[in-house]
């Protein structure tokens, strides 16, 4: 199946990324043409190809339709994001030519749906990862006073619920990369095409997918163990903080204890 086989023919695809999680069971509303990832028609021409991790891939599709498919898909979305990454890519369709990518664009042999699948999924895996180094940026913005204020002063001076958020936050964007974006994993479709294996691997070379998870893989395990020391060193300071409250109390109660001994004592007759 495939939209055209006209040659030398240009088409845009667009990656979206919407939201944190995108359910295809629920949207039976439209027209399906293929399934592992959701492949539908779009109104007036075009594909989309949508993706758990809360990304649209959309094939030849004109502006103004993309804005009217996107609106639809929204009720669709989980936790919409505020800033919405894209990535663009130039597909040159010429079946005379070699299939791999060149500078700007990707030669295609063809539109089939397979080959669609397969660039959605680095096309998805890309604005994913752009989004997960923003909120790693950001999350090493917050993280770097502390550290450094541990470094200097010897303390940590942070409040446990702001620690256990950073690493809540580190393990969100670990299940997304790894769970619904399945970073790490060729698309279904590569095993029942290995045809199409080849230009699967150069798609990800390009868009260095690996290389980019591995980096945020190590800012994340950086993250979490600055975090889990300044927790583990702020709750071994309040354990001290006890100790000594107990202490006291101990002290307290035996000068108590020896007050009423020596001075309550009532004289015996």
């Amino acid at each position: 199946m495939s939209i055209t086989e006209h040659p030398s023919l240009e088409l845009k695809a667009r990656a979206l990324l919407l939201g944190r999680y995108l359910d295809p069971r629920r949207l039976d509303q439209f027209e399906s043409l293929a399934i592992n990832p959701l492949v539908v028609a779009v109104a007036n021409g075009g594909h989309a190809v949508l993706l758990r991790s809360g990304a649209v891939v959309l094939f030849g599709v004109a502006p103004a339709d993309e804005i009217t498919f996107v609106a639809q898909l929204r009720a669709f979305v989980k936790e919409p994001l505020e800033r919405t990454e894209h990535e663009d890519l130039l597909l040159t369709i010429d079946p005379k030519r070699t299939e791999g990518v060149e500078r700007d664009r990707v030669v295609l042999l063809n539109t089939e749906i397979a080959r669609l699948q397969v660039i959605a999924d680095i096309l998805g895996k890309s604005v994913l990862l752009a989004e997960q180094e923003s909120r790693v940026a950001r999350a090493f913005d917050r993280i770097e006073p502390l550290a450094n204020r541990l470094r200097h002063h010897g303390r940590g001076n942070s409040d446990a619920k702001t620690l256990i958020r950073q690493i809540g936050e580190a393990l969100a964007i670990q299940q997304e990369m790894v769970g619904r974006g399945e970073v790490g994993d060729k698309p279904e479709v590569i095993w029942e095409r290995s045809d199409l294996e080849r230009l699967y691997l150069n798609l990800e070379a390009e868009y260095e997918i690996r290389e980019r998870q591995l980096a945020l893989e190590r800012k994340l395990a950086l993250i979490n163990d600055t975090a889990a020391t300044l927790l583990d060193l702020l709750q071994s300071k309040r354990s001290i903080r006890v100790e000594w409250y107990i202490v006291i109390l101990i002290v307290v109660e035996i000068a108590l204890t020896l007050y009423d001994l020596f001075f309550h004592t009532t004289p015996s007759h």
